[in-house]
């Protein structure tokens, strides 16, 4: 298994790029595992795949693959069971070849424009509603930091509800981020490549008792003020709705704020 703890994103991402090539049959694999551990939190194994997923290929050639997966850095072992979780690596990988982002349901975005828009005038009740529809729409931690260093944030209670925050350490090192803009300035600033969405996993974070965790931001600006939007939860966040549901909400502080 591929150890990354201090390796910044940059060298991560290539990393993915430059190792060994992965088969397609081991994609549809990886894919699959990603997909079942976002949504059950659970190390998943080879029996349970071939069951849930009628799967064509057998249990023996599963863990094979799977086998081949840990060596390249993709998947790892966990010591409490048999079944295999994505390192930030895999996880990496995930997002940037296999996944597919969805469109932000309509009612959804009713939602969070009628939350946003009822005190379009009020510049910190602005800022709250979006925080507050954010995390409503994500169930994860969201945040918006200001560029003077002022940070509103809303749903701290939501990663309680996630298995990953049970641990009193992590949730502990998690809410430290609400105390310590610096912190967040240094977390904003790892972020690499063009894209419009950054995200930061796992191991990516740097950060004490944070392997499990993820953040995804964006950078946004208004005529006087800028900062960054981002929703910070487990690392196993459902990203393909994620992305799209900050994206949409930068769009909104861009005409909300652009007035102040």
């Amino acid at each position: 298994m591929c150890k990354l703890l201090l390796t910044p994103p940059s060298t991560l991402y290539i990393l993915v790029l430059e190792m060994e090539e992965i088969t397609d049959r081991q994609k549809e694999l990886l894919k699959i595992i990603i997909d079942e551990y976002i949504d059950t939190a659970n190390p998943v194994g080879s029996e349970a795949l071939v069951s849930k997923y009628k799967l064509k290929y057998s249990p023996a050639t599963i863990r094979n693959e799977m086998a081949s997966l840990i060596r390249k850095g993709f998947l790892g072992m966990t010591h409490s069971s048999s079944g295999r979780k994505p390192t930030s690596l895999g996880l990496r990988f995930y997002i940037n070849e296999l996944m597919e982002e969805r469109e932000v349901p309509v009612l959804q975005e009713v939602s969070m424009k009628q939350r946003v828009w009822q005190d379009r005038y009020e510049y910190e009740r602005t800022l709250r509603n979006i925080v507050l529809a954010l995390s409503e729409a994500t169930k994860y931690l969201a945040l918006v930091s200001l560029d003077d260093g002022y940070l509103v944030h809303a749903g701290s209670v939501n990663i309680l509800e996630y298995p990953e925050f049970f641990d009193i350490e992590v949730s502990k090192s998690a809410l430290q981020l609400l105390d310590n803009a610096d912190l967040l300035e240094r977390l904003y600033a790892k972020g690499f490549g063009g894209a419009d969405v950054k995200i930061l996993i796992g191991e990516e974070l740097d950060y004490d008792n944070l392997d499990c965790c993820g953040l995804v931001y964006t950078p946004f600006n208004s005529k006087k003020r800028g900062g960054f939007l981002g929703v910070f939860g487990p690392d196993r966040m459902p990203y393909s709705k994620v992305i799209p549901t900050i994206r949409y909400m930068k769009g909104l502080i861009n005409e909300l704020l652009g007035g102040f």
